[in-house]
C-alpha cells in the first residue's frame, strides 16, 4: 500500500506509512502520555492525521444548521476543540454565534494554527488558540459544545477513563459532545490505537453520557472511507453510578 492516499485524501494510518511508524517512534509505545513526544512531532512537521484544511464532516456539521450558535443575550455558544493541530477545524466552527477554543499540547501546532488562520483572514474574534495540556488545563469557564477527532484514538486506551473524565470537567451539565470517530482496527501498536464505538460508550456512559445520535461518516477523506462515525451525546442531569451487583444504574 502506498503511504499516502489520493490527492486530497489524506495520509493513511498505519504501518504502511513511514510518517506513523516515526510518530510511534516519537510517542514511545508507552502506557503514558508523551507530551514531548507529540511536541516533536509537530517540531518536526511529522503530522500524517493533518488533512490540511477543515475535516469534511465538520464543515458539513455547519452547513447542516444543527449547532447551537449564541442566545436571545447575545451570548456565543462556547466551543472547545481538544488536540487542535493546526487549526483548521476550529476556524471551521467559529462565527455564527460560536466561538472556538483550540487546544493543542504542542507550541509549534498553535504557532502554525495561529499562522495559517491570519493567512486566511480568519475572524479572530471567533476564536483562540491555547497551548496546554488537555488533562491539567484550567479554563474559565466551562463549554457548551466539545469536538473531539482523531484524539481518543491517539491516546493509549488506558487514558481513556482519564479522558472522559476531563470531558465531563470541562462541558456543561446541558452542554454536548461531539466525536468523529475514527475506528482503527488491526494495529498492533498505535497511535492511532485500536478502536471501536463500545469504547466510548464504557468510558462515557458511567459519567452521564447518553448518545443521541450516531451515523457513517460519508464524506470521509478517501483513506479513511468506512472507518468514521459520528456520534453526538448529551448529559444527563445526574450521572449513572454501579449498584451493590455491578450494574449501571440511573442515580
Amino acid at each position: 500500500m502506498a503511504s499516502k492516499a489520493i490527492a486530497g485524501g489524506g495520509q493513511v494510518l498505519n504501518v504502511s506509512n513511514p510518517e506513523v511508524v516515526r510518530v510511534r517512534q516519537l510517542i514511545g509505545g508507552t502506557a503514558e502520555y508523551s507530551s514531548d513526544g507529540w511536541k516533536r512531532c509537530w517540531e518536526e512537521g511529522v503530522t500524517p492525521w493533518d488533512l490540511g484544511q477543515p475535516t469534511p464532516a465538520v464543515v458539513d456539521l455547519v452547513n447542516s444548521g444543527t449547532l447551537p450558535g449564541g442566545d436571545r443575550d447575545g451570548r456565543a455558544t462556547t466551543v472547545l476543540v481538544p488536540g487542535c493541530g493546526a487549526g483548521h477545524d476550529v476556524v471551521a466552527l467559529s462565527g455564527a454565534g460560536r466561538f472556538v477554543v483550540g487546544l493543542d499540547i504542542s507550541e509549534a501546532a498553535i504557532h502554525k494554527a495561529r499562522q495559517r488562520a491570519a493567512a486566511a483572514a480568519a475572524d479572530g474574534n471567533s476564536f483562540d488558540f491555547v497551548a496546554a495540556d488537555f488533562f491539567t488545563w484550567e479554563p474559565p469557564d466551562k463549554f457548551d459544545i466539545i469536538f473531539d477527532y482523531t484524539f481518543f484514538c491517539a491516546l493509549e486506551p488506558s487514558m481513556r477513563p482519564a479522558w472522559a473524565k476531563r470531558i465531563a470537567d470541562l462541558l456543561k451539565q446541558d452542554g454536548e459532545l461531539i466525536t468523529l470517530m475514527y475506528l482503527a482496527e488491526g494495529q498492533e501498536a498505535g497511535p492511532p490505537f485500536n478502536t471501536a464505538v463500545v469504547d466510548y460508550e464504557e468510558v462515557l456512559n458511567p459519567l452521564g453520557f447518553v448518545m443521541n445520535s450516531i451515523q457513517d461518516n460519508e464524506v470521509a477523506v478517501q483513506s479513511r472511507k468506512g472507518m468514521e462515525k459520528m456520534a453526538r451525546w448529551k448529559r444527563m442531569a445526574n450521572p449513572t453510578s454501579l449498584n451493590s451487583a455491578g450494574e449501571t444504574q440511573i442515580d
